[in-house]
Parts: structure tokens; sequence; C-alpha cells
């Protein structure tokens, strides 16, 4: 039978709460430490299942990775692979299957990828393309999506062509090889791309680390072969998605809730959600000890945006949409299909059996606020319909939460953080 956790409306929000570290970042940074030379700390790492994943595959290819609660230790071999056969499974985690991919062609053997039952509908085509592109051998039969079967030691580097409309996870994972290309590598991109905030992550990173990397107005990156990531101690900020549920939180309840480990200064594409916040009513603030935002209930306005650059954005605004006055747009999502679930298919089912009205479009959602009532929420296994839609149930009675532990994919203590804050 599945689980089910009831959420309680409450009077308003009100305190201060962190997060845990970013998973974007985390899984970035663990990649790169373990291609560095020597041993790299990484603190205020993130949690969750797909650190978890990150952690275990990177540990199957025969890296030393010791952890102490949010602080790992990385020993990195120079762009080396320890491990000259492996199979890896990444479960439901994007960045871990494609992030490993790439660095599996760096290594002298073979390599098999795989997911759980949705990993396998989540394409991988693209960064197996622009791959066989720089020479790297992958089974004559591999399939558009996981299983991946492949042989390393072959990628020579040079130049690749990617779709921009292809997820911005591709060209992160052939960034951060990059430098261990003998040619090093330049990525053309063919259209416009799709969440540049997250290639903004992958550059941070990487010239934190000691890489410098070319970018050509999100045309054309470019990294120098012959460079070796160096060793460091390097700090993880706090994950703005999973911030934007507290502070989502206080627009729709009222009150006033501050994140302190995530700032909107952040590297994070997603910190700007306390903009659109802003953009719809609340005051928001940030004095160098987090982000605050401040909201009296009911004085919400809806929204017309395009929200390419914070896709993982859209499930919490769209919960927040259904309190405002008057209809929200949001447009330019469509790579939204191709996540842990549809979420723009998730998304318009689960708002209509709320007693809003959610349409849904080819690459966007709109959503008319209505009467709204209790309903049993379905999540699809993915964290964050599970965690947005908890926050309708702080206004509405009767919300209740299908297999709410889905959300240990990126914050096991989810539910505890947020019911910290209620107040009733």
């Amino acid at each position: 039978m599945t689980e089910v956790q009831k959420i309680k409306p409450v009077d308003k929000v009100e305190g201060v709460v962190s997060v845990p570290g970013s998973k974007s970042i985390t899984n970035r940074a663990l990649v790169i430490a373990a291609l560095a030379e020597g041993t790299s700390i990484l603190r205020g790492m993130g949690q969750g299942d797909d650190v978890e994943r990150m952690l275990e595959c990177l540990g199957r290819l025969g890296f030393e990775i010791e952890c102490d609660g949010d602080i790992c230790r990385v020993t990195g071999l120079g762009g080396k692979i320890p491990a000259g056969n492996a199979v890896l499974d990444a479960g439901n985690s994007g960045t871990t299957i494609r992030f490993l991919t790439a660095m599996a062609s760096l290594g002298e053997g073979t390599y098999t990828l795989d997911g759980n039952e949705r990993m396998r509908e989540r394409p991988i085509g693209d960064l197996i393309d622009a791959l066989r592109q720089l020479g790297v051998k992958f089974e004559e039969n591999q399939g558009r999506c996981p299983p991946v079967a492949m042989t390393g030691g072959t990628g020579a580097g040079g130049k690749v062509k990617v779709k921009g409309s292809s997820s911005s996870q591709y060209i992160t994972a052939l960034l951060m090889i990059a430098p261990y290309l003998e040619k090093g590598l330049t990525i053309e991109i063919d259209g416009e791309l799709v969440s540049k905030p997250y290639i903004d992550i992958t550059v941070s990173v990487m010239e934190k680390f000691g890489v410098p990397v070319r970018n050509d107005g999100y045309r054309r990156i470019s990294v120098d072969g012959g460079r070796a990531y160096r060793p460091m101690e390097y700090g993880i900020e706090g994950d703005a998605s999973a911030a934007s549920y507290f502070l989502a939180a206080a627009a729709i309840c009222g009150g006033a809730v501050r994140v302190k480990n995530v700032n909107i200064g952040s590297v994070q594409g997603d910190a700007g959600f306390a903009d659109l916040l802003g953009r719809m009513g609340c005051e928001v603030s940030d004095n160098g000890d987090g982000i605050k935002v401040e909201s009296a209930r009911g004085a919400l306005r809806g929204l017309d945006v395009d929200m390419n650059d914070m896709p993982d954005m859209v499930q919490t605004l769209a919960v927040v949409s259904l309190f405002a006055g008057g209809r929200t747009v949001i447009r330019n999502v469509s790579n939204l299909r191709l996540k842990e679930t549809d979420r723009l298919s998730a998304l318009t089912t689960e708002i209509n059996k709320l007693g809003a009205r959610a349409i849904e479009r080819e690459d966007g959602i709109d959503i008319e606020p209505g009467e709204l009532h209790g309903a049993r929420i379905k999540t699809y296994d993915d964290h964050r319909m599970a965690m947005s839609f908890a926050l309708a149930g702080l206004r509405v009675d009767g919300v209740k939460i299908e297999d709410p532990g889905c959300v240990a994919k990126t914050f096991p203590r989810y539910f505890e953080v947020l019911e910290s804050i209620c107040r009733r």
C-alpha cells in the first residue's frame, strides 16, 4: 500500500532554516575532485539519493572517497580511471549517469551504465553522439536511452557539435573531461542553449579547481587540452532549489522565512526564484545572511514568465500561483517532459485535482486559480512534485502526498524542516 503524508494547514510560517548543500554543485565537485591530481576536501556536501549514487559509482570506478557527515575527502588520479571495467547503477540520477558516461571515456576498459525504469526512458543519445564525434566507442546497437555500453580510452578531443535544446547536463559532462583530452575541446552549440545557469555552475566549479573556460555567448564553449584540475578545499553552497520551497511557503501562507545558507548572488540560477516572488508581491531581502521572503496572506499576483533558465523551479512556482490573484503563464520549458517524470503533464493533472484550472501546452502550462479543496496528490517518484505540492497543504485542508519518501532523492529531512517553520 502506498505511503501517504497528510499536510496540516497553518496560520502562518516563520523562522530561519538551512538547506542541504547544492546537489548540482556537489556532483560536479565530486567528478572534478576525482579527476584532479591529489586529495581534495569538499565541505557542505549535498544529501540524498543523487549524491549517494554518485559516490557509489565513483567508488565502483575505483576512486578513494572518505566521507564524514557533509565533508568528503576525494583522492584524484590526474584524469585516470582506476577500474578497468565497471558496471554503474545511477538509479534515477541524471547527473550521475550523464557525467560518468563522459568520465568513463577517459578510462581504458569497458563500462556499462544503467538506472531504474524511469532512467531507461530518459534520453542520453545526444551525449553519446557527441562522444562518438570525439572517437569514443559504444556498442553498435546502443540506443538513445540507458543502459549505456562503452569502451573508454579512445577520446582525443577536438570539436563537437551539440544541440542547444538538449540537456545542459550533456555539455557539462563534456566540459568536465575536456582538460584531459589531448586536443582539448570546443563545443559548438546548435541553436539556443537551455538552462544556461547550469553551465555557469559548471564553469564556476572548473575554474575554482584551476581550469579556465572560454564561453562565447553560449554559442561556443572551449577548454584547452593538457590542463589538469588542482586539488583543493572547496565549500559547497546551500541548494537554491531546496531553498525555494521555504521561500514559497512564506509567499503562500504569509509570514517571514529566511534561508541562511543561500544568497541572492549565488552562482545557482535557481536563486533567482526569489526575484519571481518579489514580482508576485512579496518583500525579498538579503543582508548577507541569506535570502528572506516576507508576505501577507492573499497579496500575490499572477505572472507571465519564461522559465527556461530555471526549469526546476516550475513546480514550485506553479503551486504558488494557485494562491495568486489572476492567471500565471509559464513558458519555454519543454525539456521538463524529460525529467524524473513528464513534469508538465504531472503538474496539469495534480493541479486540476485541487480545483484550479491548469492547461498544458507543448512548452509550458497556464494556471487559473480556483476554489481549492483537498486531494490525494500523486508524486510520480519525483521529489519536486512531493515538495512543491506539500506547500498547497499548508493552506488547503485535506491535501495528502503519496510516496513522501521520494524526497530522499535530494532532501531526506524535507518534511521535518518544513514543519519547523509552521505556526498553527
